[in-house]
């Protein structure tokens, strides 16, 4: 083992100058020069239909709760399986699709997460019991998967350095807009309808790929040197020269098939276990504080605490997309770790007002004041989740692993993010229905706990090099 690691740390040594090298040049302006920058954004408008996509497969199931199992005769315990099993069909598609990503390109990869998500649409549109209904929702699950792993990986290989930034965080704000916008409309049409128009961002994503092209760093990974200049020009512009960031994107691609390549049980190497446990931590308390629960059910939420569930949803909408606008803005120069125990704070604080007005309407105690409690916690808990908890444990996970192994170290962690988020949404109205109250308490009580992983564990990677993040947590 010993003899391993040396041989590994002479090999990062010996790579770390070109590493280096390479971002220090698109740092200074790695974007080619001369070139116009608008078949980036076309390209990532494209892709970033699909992670709105992302955001209306998650807020299907909060405004089509009561239509839906009033139609079509639903248990309690059916619609949960309902709500929750497009986060196992999540699971497996975020799993997967990697290998199908290398194989077929980015560009196929989000062919077959709009395939998945039309197929499960259709089947919830013409379902007639649970059953249709449930593979309607694992499809476009699965979808849902597969669109969190290629969106971003797409985009962070089409832009240039001084964009990368700006542009992945349109991701998150599409995925929020998305959810917003679903329970929006799923307030004014019917639940079969919400589900056709689930259909129009995968026809924009669908219709677009035919006027982009492919991720120019998948085509140089596979050898074909004359796509990956055309695709590169593209992006660029006519008029760009590509010549120095080609060289650049070759060297890289060269570098990493240097490093050794890593195995599941790699990660749990005395070096490594300190960045899982911290991936693992901050995934399991971003999920198990009662996000998806909340998310998923919203509507539901406001009604059982006596307030109109339109009003409430649609607020809601608004401030989820403001606040993630605004957290986007302010993440570079906040900093993670205090971005984040300013919002496990607020999720702890509006789980506790959210208590307390189920508290008062259980046990029939100044009655009205229960609704503006209740829409009041939910509001700060969903605007106190998208201003940190939300995008930061992503953030921090993709800065905490060495290049060698953040694959396997992202796949690992993205596993525990999906199992939480289905045990979450499983169980949130059996635990509803066991105390309404309670069920907040218990969140409030998760987040507190995460304010203590936050402080204790987790280190500020901001303005940091890889190399002074690794001798931080390695402490």
């Amino acid at each position: 083992m010993a003899i391993k690691e040396d041989v590994e740390s002479d090999l990062q040594e010996g790579i770390t100058d070109p590493l280096m090298r390479v971002e220090k040049n698109l740092a200074d302006g790695g974007s080619s020069r001369g070139g116009n920058q608008w078949m980036v954004y076309l390209s990532t408008f494209v892709a970033v239909s699909g992670s709105y996509e992302f955001g209306c497969c998650i807020g299907y199931s909060s405004p089509t709760q009561s239509a839906i199992r009033e139609d079509l005769s639903l248990t309690l315990a059916e619609y949960s399986v309902f709500g929750s099993i497009v986060t196992f069909g999540a699971m497996i598609g975020a799993i997967t699709i990697g290998p199908i990503t290398d194989f077929l390109g980015r560009k196929g990869a989000l062919r077959v997460s709009c395939a998945f998500c039309v197929a499960g649409w259709l089947a919830i549109y013409f379902s007639k019991g649970a059953l249709s209904l449930d593979i309607g929702r694992l499809a476009t699950g699965y979808g849902m998967g597969a669109f969190s792993y290629v969106v971003p990986v797409f985009i962070a290989e089409i832009a240039p350095k001084n964009l990368r930034g700006r542009l992945t965080a349109i991701n998150q704000l599409m995925i929020i807009s998305g959810v917003s916008i679903s329970f929006i409309i799923g307030v004014l049409v019917s639940w079969r309808a919400l589900a056709l128009i689930g259909l129009v961002p995968c026809a924009v994503t669908i219709f677009g790929l035919f006027f982009i092209p492919e991720s120019p760093r998948w085509l140089a990974k596979t050898g074909r040197q004359r796509e990956f200049e055309m695709a590169l020009q593209k992006l660029r512009g006519k008029d760009a020269d590509i010549s120095h960031e080609a060289a650049e994107i070759q060297d890289y691609i060269l570098t990493l098939d240097r490093l050794p390549k890593a195995k599941l049980l790699d990660l749990f190497q005395r070096r490594y276990l300190r960045s899982v446990m911290i991936a693992v931590g901050l995934m399991v308390f971003q999920q198990l504080g009662g996000i998806n629960g909340v998310c998923f059910y919203v509507s539901n939420i406001f009604e059982q605490a006596g307030f109109s569930s339109s009003v409430g949803t649609i607020t809601y909408a608004i401030l989820q997309v403001v606040v993630t606008a605004v957290a986007a803005s302010v993440m570079d120069k906040a900093g993670r770790k205090p971005l984040i125990l300013v919002s496990a704070s607020g999720l702890v604080l509006g789980s506790l007002l959210t208590a307390i007005s189920f508290f008062l309407k259980v046990h029939e105690l100044a009655l009205t004041a229960t609704p503006i409690l209740a829409v009041t916690g939910i509001l700060i808990y969903i605007g106190s989740f998208s201003i940190g908890m939300g995008a930061v444990p992503w953030i921090v996970m993709s800065e905490i692993f060495p290049i060698n192994i953040k694959g396997q170290a992202g796949s690992f962690a993205t596993l525990v993010n999906w199992l939480g988020a289905w045990l979450c949404s499983y169980t949130f109205n059996f635990l509803m229905s066991w105390s309404s109250y309670g069920t907040f308490i218990l969140y409030a009580a998760i987040n507190t706990l995460a304010i203590l992983f936050v402080i204790l564990m987790v280190p500020e990677t901001k303005g940091k090099t890889l190399e002074q993040i690794q001798g931080d947590i390695n402490k």
